[in-house]
């Protein structure tokens, strides 16, 4: 039996935050319909198919990622800022920070024949900076574009590997594959052991690689070249703070004169985001 915890479109986000923070991962089954999945598919298609392979193991030499899902889908939104997945990390990540951001959204394309990924956690992309064991500074989120099963290269995941030693990178053994249909999505955290399948079938497995990071942190895709004020401008409220134009916490991420850099996107000038007293008003949600 699987110790991946599985969820579905109805359950509470306090309960997938609960596995997601002791377990370090959960699957939440069907929580879009696959219509929305093929809208998106058909935004991105030319996309995809203009994205090289990687270029090392770690990203795939049969792998392509394709980025900067804001500005190319308006279908993304859905999944992207999908209230029971921001419901679960508001309760990840909300208690180590005044916001979150975005830090990536990324279509991964695992061709045929494609060996394992290297089983790594996603928080060492941050120079490998040894944060407190047992603090979340990142949560991540696989979305099955495609129905993920052991032979296309469902992700595999080490349940229970959030405080081990990184040598627990090697433990093959307790592997386990977030198996599950299309528009499910398994949630884990930077802490999370894991890494993509292999590939064993004749057709290429896609999924939607969408990570949420605390303010404080820098974006591993940089969404202000991703997806510029002049694609941002267009984009609901929620969006625009979710892809980082909202101040991170107090004086950290404003622009020029002290603003707010939503006022910016609001077409305002010349607003400072200081109080009468010198205070800066908080003027951040999640």
């Amino acid at each position: 039996m699987s110790d991946i915890p599985r969820f579905n479109s109805q359950s509470a986000p306090a309960e997938v935050a609960a596995a997601v923070t002791t377990v370090g991962c959960a699957v939440i089954e069907r929580l879009v319909p696959e219509s929305t999945i093929d809208r998106l598919l058909d935004e991105m298609t030319p996309h995809i198919d203009a994205t090289p392979n990687g270029a090392d193991d770690f990203s795939g030499r049969l792998t392509k990622r394709t980025g900067a899902l804001l500005a190319r889908s308006v279908s993304s939104q859905q999944l992207i800022a999908h209230p029971l997945v921001l419901g679960t990390v508001d309760q990840v990540l909300g208690p180590n920070a005044t916001n979150y951001q975005l830090h990536l959204t990324q279509i991964i394309s695992i061709g045929p024949g494609s060996s394992a990924q290297p089983l790594h956690r996603d928080q060492w992309c941050f120079d490998f900076f040894p944060f407190p064991p047992e603090l979340d500074v990142e949560v991540s989120t696989i979305w099955a574009l495609d129905d993920f099963t052991e032979e296309n290269g469902a992700t595999r995941i080490i349940p229970h590997s959030l405080l081990d030693d990184r040598a627990a990178c090697a433990d093959e053994h307790r592997v386990e594959q977030a198996v599950m249909p299309k528009g499910s999505v398994v949630i884990y955290t930077g802490r999370t052991i894991h890494g993509g399948g292999a590939n064993r079938s004749a057709k290429v497995r896609r999924a939607l690689n969408v990570d949420y990071v605390l303010g404080w942190l820098r974006q591993e895709e940089n969404q202000y070249l991703s997806c510029p004020p002049d694609v941002a401008r267009r984009l609901p409220e929620h969006i625009q703070r979710l892809a980082g134009y909202s101040m991170g916490a107090y004086a950290l991420g404003y622009m020029d004169d002290v603003r707010d850099p939503m006022s910016m996107l609001r077409g305002e000038s010349g607003s400072s985001s200081f109080g009468g007293d010198g205070s800066i008003v908080p003027n951040v949600t999640r």
